[in-house]
């Protein structure tokens, strides 16, 4: 089920440009769902709520848009200084605050969120502060034996939304291979009960500290694809307001549920982009619509589709057995 469902999925990314007028949303459903996907791991499979989520994410955006202005203009260069910082952010802020448990451990993430928010504001001689870094060229894609192709989001974005499929599409099967690994069947053990995970010798802090480094390398990797279709690195990447978004995403496709926070994100940004057009209140619509959706269908979009096929599923092979 996990696999056709991450198959059908792609597919349907494949045809989205094609099927949607806008460019710009389909793009940001790829860096958006990715970024859900990165927080899924640990909300989903861990049972880990963090409010800073968006620091990776701001990390990983910043570290590639420094590489890519001062650094030197690689492309594989710039992807790597975001994966690598968002990462290695992840394993000490993950050190610091697997420390606790529970409500405390929700409230050590956002005192970090605000300090990252913070130092962002106030080192505006490395990050641009409230103006952002600005200036950030996209370099092309350079293949050996096929010569270049241009990635500029503005002049190119069907370019741009493939490349950011294809690195979709790689992290979205290494997730997947990582859930079903021993790894990954832990972390959902001690997701159910930490206590009985121990018991039966899983080391529940390393796991759930891997699955921090393993979530903000993720994170990282949609943070840098931001900055490449942006061109520059908005103050807002590292802002609790984004945290909020990227665990509302979360919810509304489904946590747990592997292609859920895709749904979640497509879902949240489509009716961000249509209701933007009619009234500036669309957070008062969009939250309404997340309470109905967590009353009404707790375990999501992805969750209760999921449901919905396995009951579906499950009649045919009766009807099959019975006949």
């Amino acid at each position: 089920m996990k696999l056709s469902s991450l198959l059908t999925l792609l597919a349907v990314l494949v045809i989205l440009p094609f099927i949607n007028p806008s460019k710009t949303l389909s793009i940001q459903i790829l860096i958006w769902g990715l970024l859900a996907v990165s927080y899924n791991l640990l909300l989903g499979y861990t049972g880990l709520l963090s409010f800073g989520h968006s620091v990776f994410f701001g990390l990983g955006s910043y570290a590639a848009g420094l590489y890519l202005k001062e650094a030197g203009s690689g492309l594989w260069g710039g992807l790597a200084a975001g994966i690598v910082v968002a990462a290695l952010g992840a394993a000490v802020v993950g050190w610091f605050c697997l420390r606790r448990r529970g409500v405390y451990f929700a409230m050590l993430t956002l005192a970090f969120c605000q300090m990252a928010y913070f130092l962002g504001f106030q080192l505006d001689f490395i990050t641009g502060g409230d103006d952002g870094l600005q200036g950030v060229p996209t370099p092309d894609l350079v293949i050996p034996g096929l010569g270049s192709i241009p990635l500029l989001s503005i002049r190119h974005p069907e370019n741009f939304y493939f490349f950011c499929l294809a690195l979709v599409a790689v992290s979205l099967f290494l997730q997947e291979l990582l859930v079903r690994s021993p790894f990954g069947r832990g972390l959902q053990a001690i997701r159910e009960s930490e206590e009985r995970s121990r018991a039966v010798g899983y080391d529940s802090g390393g796991l759930q500290w891997l699955a921090f480094v393993f979530s903000g390398g993720l994170a990282g990797l949609a943070g840098t694809m931001n900055t490449l279709y942006l061109g520059f690195v908005p103050l807002e990447s590292l802002s609790l307001a984004t945290s909020g978004t990227i665990l509302m995403m979360t919810i509304l496709g489904g946590k747990g549920v592997l292609v859920g926070p895709f749904i979640g994100a497509g879902l949240f940004l489509a009716l961000q982009d249509y209701l933007a057009v009619y009234t500036e209140s669309w957070p008062l619509i969009v939250g309404a619509i997340f309470v109905g959706f967590v009353l009404a269908l707790p375990s999501g979009l992805g969750g209760g589709l999921g449901s919905l096929y396995a009951f579906i599923t499950g009649r045919a092979r009766k009807e099959a057995s019975s006949a």
